[in-house]
């Protein structure tokens, strides 16, 4: 793990996905995007049906990913997406599913 420094452009966002987001690849399709548009953080079910991420980069493209996921992949149904900018010194490698 790295320390992100203070003046960085990066922008670390901590989201929650509802709806049917589960048992329908909304966590693999997740990753492939986020590798797509260079975001970093990672992505994992909770308890509770939804999805947890943490989104890390370049506000565009932190922007981007937040976009995408409120549609998801093609089988997914989101219902709401709430996300809420974390104060971090991680900086993360790579996103991945967790």
């Amino acid at each position: 793990m790295k320390k992100l420094h203070r003046d960085s452009h990066v922008e670390t966002l901590s989201v929650r996905i509802t709806g049917r987001v589960q048992g329908v690849g909304f966590r693999i399709a997740t990753v492939r995007h986020a590798h797509m548009l260079g975001i970093t953080g990672w992505v994992r079910n909770a308890d509770d049906g939804s999805v947890d991420a943490v989104l890390q980069g370049p506000h565009d493209q932190v922007d981007r990913m937040l976009s995408w996921l409120h549609m998801g992949p093609p089988a997914a149904r989101v219902q709401e997406v709430t996300s809420q900018e974390e104060i971090t010194e991680r900086y993360f490698d790579r996103f991945e599913q967790i």
